[in-house]
Formats: C-alpha cells, structure tokens, sequence
C-alpha cells in the first residue's frame, strides 16, 4: 500500500460518462479514493450506497468522493445510474492506478487464494499528500470512518 506522507502522483481516468478525471485537477481540496472490486457486487453496491447516503456531508465539507475499479467504462455508467451515485466512479482496465496505491494482489476467499483488487480508501490533502489509508475497507462502514477520520485530523 502507498505509505501516508507520500505526494501522491498525478493520474488521469475517465468515469462512465468519458470525463476525464486529473487527481490535479482536484488540489486544494480534500479527495477520497475508493477503490473498491467490482461493479454490481453485494459488496461494492453496499459501499457505493453508504457513500451515496453520506455524500451531502462529503459536499457539506468541500471533499471530493472518486470511487475506482477495474471495470469497462461502461459498466461504470450502468452502476452509477442504477445506485443514483453523486460522485463518479473510475475505470481503471489497465490497473495502473489500483496497482500504484498497492490495492492489487493476493487475496483469500473462503480459504481460497487468489490476485485480485483489494478493497481500501485513500485519503489526500489539499497539498496531494497522503494522509490516511484505510488497507481493508469496509462496505458498511467505510463512508462514515472516513468523515471521523477527515474530522479529526490535526491541522
């Protein structure tokens, strides 16, 4: 996993609707990446709903809320209207992204491994620093950790 204190390079993704999205684009405000599996899974469709619920405290306090998976760009157009999301979602076939936070590999499920997309938050400042990494993230809670986490920062 990419290490808090680390200036977090620039990167460039497009969301559903082939807007691209420049982590520079974005300095001087707070931005939250998600990067969570797969799009219209139990788990994901959890997650993005708990942001979904909590994004007006996300707007409330300037934060920017990109969530980033692996899926065709399409698909990304399919979950976010199917779920009424108010934030975009990025694809990231190529993985480059997902592989830069270190939200790529060995994973286990029921006893089994495989390699696949780890489901984890990032939080950077307004300078583009990392500030906070949430390594496993939870569906159900991660929306809500993240605001506590955001609030209690030391400026």
């Amino acid at each position: 996993m990419l290490e808090v204190g680390t200036k977090v390079k620039d990167f460039e993704l497009l969301d559903g609707n082939k807007n691209k999205h420049k982590l520079s684009d974005y300095l001087g405000k707070v931005v939250v990446i998600y990067i969570y599996p797969k799009n219209n899974t139990p788990g994901c469709n959890k997650q993005a709903c708990t942001f979904r619920d909590n994004y007006s405290l996300y707007k409330e306090k300037d934060i920017v809320l990109l969530g980033i998976s692996e899926d065709k760009i399409e698909s990304h157009t399919e979950f976010v209207n199917k779920f009424r999301l108010p934030f975009p979602t990025l694809s990231d076939e190529s993985l480059e992204v997902i592989k830069y936070f270190g939200a790529y590999g060995e994973k286990k499920l029921f006893g089994k491994k495989y390699i696949g997309v780890k489901r984890s938050t990032f939080i950077i400042d307004e300078k583009g620093i990392l500030i906070n990494v949430i390594p496993k993230a939870s569906p159900s809670d991660n929306a809500k950790e993240v605001l506590k986490l955001i609030d209690n920062r030391n400026l």
